[in-house]
């Protein structure tokens, strides 16, 4: 494992929000469950899944997870996004995991460049209902969503106190679909993005061995950072891993420590 270390609104149309199971009250949020929630935009329905944690203080405000899956997980099931990367863990560790945590679902076909409203809706929405700290959000995503949480990073400026993303990457040859926006025609996008987040303390996951999202692609990220002057960045490669370094990431005790700790400069 290869760890570096440097420290040196959208506009939305009318929405609405409906509960497909009931408002769980501050009583009911200790359990630490899922729950399910649909929020209509610009006339279409979105579900998507909130995990509200167990919370000894009510009256506390809980740190707030955005999570972005990969592509194998597009669908309208608001189920399988919760079957492969952070959510396991979080349902492995509910009694204890400590934050809110919402799971948007990208229809089939979709990019997460093409949802950023309906997931920043999705977000405001949980953190209003459940009390959430908007000074302690954070955004993570693996693979497809890793791509989606450096777009969304960059189109939310100052909203996310950290940003983890897994096995992703800025540009894609073979699915330039998938890509980070705004950054045609830059001579050096990695150095733009670096610029940009510089002042946004990141954790970049990667495996070595991958062969759909090149390691070389983080790689580049966390030169970039470094060259940037990052004020907290690290970067993690895994050299076993293939695609699959969620796993290894969300496993790894120093990421929570090191998150939770995170809050978003006034």
């Amino acid at each position: 494992m290869i760890t570096s270390l440097r420290l040196p609104a959208i506009a939305l149309a009318t929405m609405m929000l409906g509960a497909c199971a009931s408002a769980p009250d501050r009583a009911a949020s200790a359990t630490g469950t899922f729950v399910e929630r649909e929020l209509a935009l610009d006339g279409r329905t979105h579900r998507y899944q909130v995990f509200v944690p167990a919370r000894a203080d009510a009256a506390a405000k809980a740190p707030v997870i955005l999570f972005l899956h990969g592509s194998g997980e597009r669908g309208d099931d608001n189920r399988r996004q919760l079957e492969v990367g952070l959510g396991p863990r979080v349902r492995a560790a509910a009694a204890e995991f400590p934050a809110i945590v919402v799971f948007p679902q990208a229809p089939e076909g979709a990019e997460w460049n093409q949802l950023a409203d309906v997931v920043v809706a999705q977000l405001e929405a949980a953190t209003r209902e459940f009390g959430g700290d908007p000074d302690r959000t954070y955004l993570t995503g693996l693979s497809m969503g890793g791509y989606g949480a450096w777009d969304l990073a960059l189109r939310e400026p100052g909203r996310f106190a950290a940003l983890v993303p897994v096995c992703g990457g800025l540009l894609h040859p073979r699915r330039p679909s998938m890509a980070v926006t705004g950054l045609e025609g830059e001579e050096d996008p990695y150095a733009k993005v670096a610029q940009a987040l510089r002042d946004t303390p990141v954790w970049i996951f990667h495996g070595a061995r991958d062969d759909l999202v090149p390691a070389e692609y983080s790689r580049r990220l966390d030169a970039a950072l470094r060259e940037a002057g990052a004020r907290d960045a690290r970067y993690t490669e895994f050299p076993d891993a293939n695609h699959n370094s969620w796993d290894p990431a969300y496993a790894t005790p120093e990421l929570w420590d090191w998150l939770f700790a995170q809050r978003r400069a006034r």
